[in-house]
C-alpha cells in the first residue's frame, strides 16, 4: 500500500519522519492530516507513531536513522528528547546517541533490517555502533557518485529505490552486495532526493503529494507493496506486473535478480 501525504505545504515528508517495521517517529509541527495518515495505517498494527524533536528541530527524518532493532540519534539530541523516545518506543528497540561529526545521520546512512550503506568517511567507531545497535552488515559506498547515501536511497527488506543517475552497473553491483532488488528513479516530480519524498517499511510507503502516478507505480513495484500485508510480506514471485514505466522497472529488476 502507498499513501500520499504532505507535511504542512511540503511533499518532502521524509525530512520529517522515520519509518521502520517496529516504530515511526515524526517531527512536531505538522498538520493533523499528516499525523493521521501515519496513525490510521500504523497504530492498528501495533506500530507506535511517536511525535518528537531532535536537538529542538523537527527534521527528524534527516537527523535519525533506524530499523526494527534500533534507532540512532545525533549528539545534538537532548536528554529530555532521548528519554521521551525511550519511554515511547517498543522496549526491544535499542536507542543510541552517536558522537559523529557528520551528524545528520539520515543523510549519511541508509539501511533495512539486515544491511546498510554508509558514507565513505564515517568514523570507524560510528560504523561499529551502527553494526551493534542496528544489527546490520555495513558497506561504505556512494550512489551515483553521491556520498550522502541516505539522501539518495531508500531501502526496505523487499528492495531499494536509488538516485535516478545510478548506472546499470552500479545497480547490479549494489544489488549483489546488499542481496536486494534495486532500481533507479525519482520522487516528487523528478527529485533525485529519494529519501526526502518517501518513507517505507515492508508493507506500506508514505509518499509526498507531488509524486506522479508513474513514480508511485515504481515505488509500489520495487518495494512489493501491492500484495504486502502488515506482518506478512509476500515474496518477489507474488509481485503484480504493472504497465508502462513500471513494467520497464520490472524488466530491470529481472536483469539484476
Amino acid at each position: 500500500m502507498s499513501i500520499r501525504t504532505r507535511y504542512e505545504n511540503s511533499s518532502e515528508i521524509g525530512v520529517y519522519a522515520t519509518l521502520t517495521n517496529s516504530y515511526c517517529i515524526v517531527g512536531h509541527g505538522g498538520s493533523e492530516n499528516f499525523y493521521a495518515s501515519f496513525q490510521q495505517e500504523l497504530e492498528p498494527h501495533g506500530i507506535p507513531v511517536v511525535h518528537c524533536t531532535i536537538g529542538d528541530m523537527k527534521i527528524v527524518g534527516r537527523l535519525t536513522v533506524g530499523n526494527k532493532h534500533g534507532l540512532l540519534v545525533p549528539n545534538t539530541t537532548t536528554d529530555t528528547e532521548l528519554q521521551h523516545l525511550r519511554n515511547s518506543l517498543p522496549p526491544h528497540v535499542a536507542i543510541r546517541k552517536v558522537e559523529e561529526r557528520l551528524n545528520a545521520l539520515g543523510n549519511v546512512l541508509v539501511c533495512n533490517d539486515y544491511v546498510a550503506l554508509i558514507h565513505p568517511h564515517l568514523d570507524k567507531e560510528t560504523e561499529q555502533i551502527i553494526q551493534e545497535v542496528l544489527k546490520v552488515e555495513t558497506f561504505r559506498a556512494a550512489v551515483a557518485n553521491q556520498e550522502l547515501v541516505g539522501s539518495y536511497a531508500v531501502l526496505t527488506n523487499q528492495g531499494g529505490l536509488l538516485h535516478a543517475h545510478a548506472s546499470l552497473q552500479e545497480l547490479e553491483e549494489l544489488s549483489n552486495i546488499l542481496e536486494l532488488r534495486l532500481t533507479a528513479g525519482t520522487i516528487n516530480r523528478g527529485s533525485d532526493l529519494i529519501s526526502s519524498g518517501i518513507v517505507a517499511n515492508d508493507w506500506v510507503a508514505f509518499i509526498g503529494m507531488d509524486a506522479t502516478s508513474t513514480e508511485v507505480a515504481v515505488v509500489e513495484n520495487i518495494f512489493n507493496l501491492k500484495n504486502a500485508k502488515a506482518g506478512m510480506v509476500v515474496g518477489a514471485d507474488g509481485m503484480e506486473v504493472e504497465t508502462g514505466t513500471a513494467q520497464l522497472t520490472n524488466a530491470l529488476i529481472d536483469t539484476l535478480a
